[in-house]
């Protein structure tokens, strides 16, 4: 059996809605999402791309975020070599499989969130 299809073990077993909270568990940090997102679009990445087409994400929580979706066995690390030290990121069959959910994930936010400017724009 592989990882992707070992089960998480969950806090909430047994209850209806478990499997929607496990799953915000896994996703629900704020760049976690994006992450997975930009792995599905681009492939594997070394740190510094992986940074750079996620604007806006520091150094900081973009390693942190890794770390996490690593520890979840969403995302492999992978290091390409040691001198320099350069390390390349890409997605778990676990972290591939949430593609759909990501997609809807976006579907639904393009269709229902509109930019603060736009926003206000509306207002005036």
């Amino acid at each position: 059996m592989s990882d992707a299809d070992e089960p998480l073990a969950v806090w909430c077993a047994g209850k209806d809605w478990c499997p929607i909270t496990s799953t915000a568990t896994l996703i629900g940090k704020k760049w976690h999402p994006v992450v997975v997102h930009r792995l599905l679009q681009s492939g594997p990445m070394g740190f510094n791309e992986l940074k750079d087409d996620v604007d806006g994400i520091s150094s900081k929580v973009l390693s942190d975020s890794l770390d996490d979706l690593e520890e979840k066995g969403l995302v492999n690390r992978d290091i390409v070599s040691e001198k320099p030290v350069r390390v390349q990121y890409s997605l778990t069959e676990r972290g591939a499989s949430l593609e759909s959910l990501i997609e809807e994930m976006h579907d639904w936010g393009a269709e229902y969130l509109t930019a603060a400017d736009e926003r206000e724009d509306a207002i005036s």
